[in-house]
């Protein structure tokens, strides 16, 4: 990382823009957690946005990225970020069929280096689905960068991996969760 671009900073960024809340919340996974980040809060801040986005662009810039992919929806502004300050071009992925495709007429030249980029990683389910539909054109996957990773750095794509924040958030099944077990009011996100 460069100056300025410590964790530290990164948690100050998403905190500054109000977009780590605490509370019971029911994550896109379908599990629960104590925790959320909203990133559609960081989003109405442009300057935060591009520092967290820079973060990631400057990890990702000796990869040599052709392209950018993420997946919808909280993906598609935070990858356009990233691949506008590399100057690529950049492509979303959309559900479809129980995945995720490339739609709209984008493609992916065989061998194209590939970063996909997305926002916030729980399960890994979005980047995996978006991994996939890369190669179905043949493209070459060469990192997978994310604004917060809630694994807490257990996330393994295959490729180099960057997370502007890496936390360890527990998330539960909603069978198992205490939160639940304790009647605390549930907010889906």
């Amino acid at each position: 990382m460069t100056a300025g671009s410590e964790p530290k900073d990164a948690e100050r960024l998403l905190r500054d823009a109000t977009a780590m809340l605490d509370g019971h919340f029911q994550l896109a996974s379908g599990k629960h957690s104590s925790s959320y980040i909203e990133k559609f809060r960081l989003l109405e801040q442009p300057t935060q946005t591009e520092a967290l986005c820079r973060m990631i662009a400057e990890w990702a810039r000796p990869l040599g990225a052709e392209l950018v992919a993420g997946p919808t929806t909280g993906g598609i502004i935070i990858s356009y970020e990233v691949a506008r300050l590399l100057r690529v071009r950049s492509i979303f992925a959309e559900p479809l069929n129980g995945g995720r495709a490339f739609q709209r007429g984008f493609t992916i030249a065989p061998g194209e280096r590939v970063l996909v980029v997305d926002d916030v990683l729980t399960t890994g389910g979005s980047v995996r689905e978006v991994l996939a539909a890369a190669r179905t054109f043949g493209g070459n996957a060469i990192g997978v960068a994310v604004l917060v990773d809630r694994t807490g750095g257990t996330a393994d794509f295959g490729v180099p991996f960057f997370a502007c924040l890496t936390v360890d958030l527990p998330s539960y099944e909603p069978e198992q969760c205490p939160l639940c077990a304790d009647k605390v009011p549930l907010k889906v996100t």
